[in-house]
């Protein structure tokens, strides 16, 4: 086989449990089918624009490198959140891109990330092709959020969803064992912007032994407070303990986010988020002040998306198959393009890799159907409940040293 040239791959945006198993998907990948090296940026693009990048080959040494790098939650070669100016804002910007990818002789680019990384393929790709440079850009899918369009879902949702069920199930008996003839309250704050997948995979919780979730509330519908406060007290006239799960990002009707009723949402970054935090805590103290019972709010935060101890093998498995599917496809001359996940059989669950122009996917939110969410708003319907449970399944068990799980850590020494 003669040796090819080079690809480079970096990891961008908010980390997942499984964003590992995708670049490891890419480097056995790339060796399978003859590149001569494979370059990892450190801290996605803006490591790159500082010639920050490592050769993988000092990285991962052995299959079972692969394996625990399969097992490592987070970004291996770190991320970042940082937007691309428009070609005509800083033509220099592109230039200097380009220029470095003519010194590491690169054939193929590959960045895993969600919708904003997808935005970074579609302007890499047409400066490419407008100027004339032949390299291929291919975007591989990345975000718990699961709000990226065309693909039925993404690597990183099923091992955060298999997480936020696990450890709903797990609050939910904190509180039965504390609620003898007292009223209590529990709200879970699940990340989610402007997509409530995160917090609608709760329902999971709902199981033989447990009740699972009281309410749900999705971002994709307007929170309204007094009706929240009547129904919630409606339920307490039936049930003395209740656990209610909350996107990070409902919006009042005037668009506030809840969380800004307490001062919250002040930091914005690169791509003009508010970062979303205190949700489950005003809507705690609220109704403490309001009913007068006790409550607690219960916020997941960073530990959905990093806890692989309990990732899915679903998960893992197709954030490998990804990450392979975007060399292959590269090598068979695609740019411009994102692979995706297809949904091939429901029963039994089955699921192949595909590839859609990345023009239809950047910018482009995917939002949990209206007719997933039961009339009321505040739970969903089996539909959601049918779409979810196959992608929690299977385990991925950790290494195991001491008693605490091994993760395979990025060596600058060997840079």
């Amino acid at each position: 086989m003669s040796t090819k040239r080079n690809i480079i791959v970096g990891q961008s945006g908010g980390p997942t449990s499984v964003i590992n198993s995708s670049l490891a998907g890419v480097y056995k990948t790339a060796q399978e089918r003859g590149f001569n090296k494979v370059y990892g940026m450190l801290h996605g693009i803006e490591g790159f624009l500082d010639e920050q990048y490592v050769d993988l080959s000092t990285q991962i040494h052995t299959y079972m490198d692969i394996e625990l790098l399969k097992r490592t939650p987070s970004a291996f070669l770190g991320s970042c959140r940082c937007k691309l100016p428009e070609i005509y804002e800083s033509p220099d910007t592109y230039e200097k891109i380009f220029s470095i990818l003519d010194k590491l002789e690169i054939e193929v680019f590959i960045y895993i990330g969600g919708n904003d990384s997808m935005d970074t393929i579609k302007k890499l790709s047409d400066y490419a092709i407008v100027h004339g440079h032949s390299q291929k850009f291919l975007g591989v899918p990345k975000t718990i959020d699961n709000d990226l369009a065309l693909t039925d879902h993404t690597p990183g949702f099923g091992s955060a969803a298999k997480y936020i069920a696990a450890s709903t199930k797990e609050i939910i008996r904190d509180a039965l064992g504390l609620s003898y003839n007292k009223e209590n309250i529990t709200i879970i704050e699940v990340m989610g912007r402007n997509a409530g997948w995160l917090t609608g995979a709760t329902v999971l919780a709902r199981t033989e032994e447990c009740v699972g979730p009281d309410l749900i509330y999705l971002p994709e519908l307007t929170f309204d407070m007094d009706k929240f406060t009547d129904t919630v007290m409606n339920l307490l006239k039936k049930k003395k303990n209740l656990v209610i799960a909350v996107s990070e990002g409902i919006k009042l009707e005037d668009g506030r986010y809840v969380c800004e009723l307490s001062g919250g949402a002040d930091y914005v970054d690169a791509f003009g988020h508010k970062q979303l935090q205190g949700t489950a805590a005003y809507l705690a103290n609220y109704l403490g002040a309001k009913i007068g019972c006790k409550t607690r709010a219960v916020e997941f935060s960073t530990l959905q998306r990093s806890a692989s101890h309990i990732a899915s093998r679903t998960d893992i498995d197709e954030a490998f198959m990804v990450g392979g599917a975007a060399v292959k496809a590269a090598d068979e001359g695609d740019t411009g393009k994102m692979v995706v996940i297809d949904r091939v059989s429901d029963d039994p669950y089955m699921a192949a890799a595909g590839i859609y122009d990345v023009h239809r996917i950047a910018n482009n939110e995917k939002l949990v159907p209206r007719e997933w969410i039961n009339k009321e708003g505040n739970f969903v319907t089996q539909e959601f409940i049918d779409y979810v449970k196959p992608l929690i399944q299977g385990s991925y068990h950790p290494f195991m040293v001491n008693g605490l799980p091994q993760h395979l850590v990025l060596n600058m020494n060997n840079k």
